[in-house]
C-alpha cells in the first residue's frame, strides 16, 4: 500500500480530485469557471504528497501547529499553480473558498487516529542523524 493511501485512500475525494486533474488535460472544460472543490481536494493531497516526499523540507515542523501551517502553504502553493495554468477564471470569492476547503481537508487528515504525530515523526530520524549523539566525543577542526 503506497504511503498516501494511508492518508488518502484512493477512493476519497482528495484522491479521485488529484487523479482527475493529473490524468486529464481537459477536467476543466465542464464548467464554465474553475470548479473550486477539485481543486481544494486536490491542493491538500498535492500538499500532503510533498510533504511526505520530504524533498524540500529544510526545516523540520515540531508541534502540530507547525505542521499544519507546512502543510497549508504547500496547499496554497498547489492551488497557485492550479489557477495560474487554468484556461477559465475564478468566480469572486473563489480564491478564499478553495482555501478554505483544502485547509478543511488538511484539518481533518491530521485530526484523524495518529496522523499528526506519524506526520512529524515522519523524516525526524533523517534529521536527528545530522546532529551529534548525545555523550558521543565530538570531532575536533582545525582552523588557522
Amino acid at each position: 500500500m503506497p504511503l498516501m493511501d494511508r492518508y488518502y485512500a484512493p477512493n476519497t475525494p482528495e484522491a479521485r480530485a488529484h487523479s482527475r486533474i493529473n490524468e486529464n488535460i481537459h477536467w476543466e472544460d465542464e464548467h464554465h469557471s474553475l470548479n473550486e472543490t477539485l481543486i481544494a481536494l486536490c491542493a491538500s493531497y498535492q500538499a500532503l504528497s510533498r510533504y511526505i516526499s520530504g524533498a524540500d523540507i529544510y526545516l523540520m515542523p515540531r508541534s502540530q501547529q507547525e505542521l499544519e501551517s507546512k502543510l497549508k502553504r504547500y496547499a496554497y502553493d498547489a492551488i497557485h499553480n492550479m489557477i495560474a495554468q487554468s484556461k477559465s477564471p475564478m468566480e469572486r470569492g473563489g480564491y478564499s473558498r478553495v482555501c478554505h476547503m483544502a485547509e478543511q481537508s488538511i484539518r481533518s487528515v491530521l485530526s484523524t487516529d495518529s496522523n499528526t504525530t506519524d506526520l512529524l515523526n515522519m523524516h525526524r530520524r533523517h534529521d536527528e542523524l545530522k546532529s551529534p549523539v548525545e555523550g558521543s566525543p565530538g570531532r575536533t577542526v582545525a582552523t588557522k
